[in-house]
């Protein structure tokens, strides 16, 4: 399996880890930590595909949603990252994307370490939503890369 095609798969499973947590969260209201930081996953990544394909930005970093909204952008997302991939080759992972970043300063980085940033990023964020879940009493959302690679749930402990 080559860079892209990895790249891709990880795609999926960004988008399957996406899903699963939005559902989990369909009747946590939208003014608590846990859906600010679900919204701040999906605002991040569209933020990144805007960076990505050199247009302004169309959603803030850290949004306020509605449950509507937010599912409507996690589609949104799904099919721009998919049609974005699509049109890449290896060699375009190590094209240069400039962009200005939330606090206003200028950088340039590559395609592919963009793209394993948002994958990253959104990880890390979607684990802070199932601490503050199970600290809410509720079930943590298991989102592993592995259990979406199984089909089925990695292994939890009490």
């Amino acid at each position: 399996m080559n860079a892209l095609d990895q790249i891709r798969r990880l795609w999926r499973h960004l988008a399957w880890a996406d899903g699963k947590l939005l559902a989990a969260l369909h009747e946590v209201p939208t003014d608590s930590i846990a859906w600010k930081e679900y919204s701040h996953v999906l605002g991040a990544e569209a933020v990144w595909l805007g960076r990505l394909e050199q247009r302004a930005e169309r959603t803030a970093v850290w949004p306020t949603l509605s449950h509507e909204e937010a599912h409507q952008l996690s589609l949104d997302l799904e099919s721009g990252y998919a049609a974005y991939l699509d049109r890449l080759d290896i060699p375009a992972l190590d094209l240069q994307v400039a962009y200005v970043n939330s606090a206003g300063r200028q950088f340039t980085n590559a395609a592919g370490d963009i793209l394993l940033h948002v994958a990253l990023h959104g990880q890390y964020h979607r684990g802070k939503v199932n601490l503050l879940l199970r600290e809410a009493g509720a079930d943590p959302v298991p989102v592993d890369y592995i259990a979406f690679v199984r089909g089925a749930p990695a292994a939890r402990s009490g």
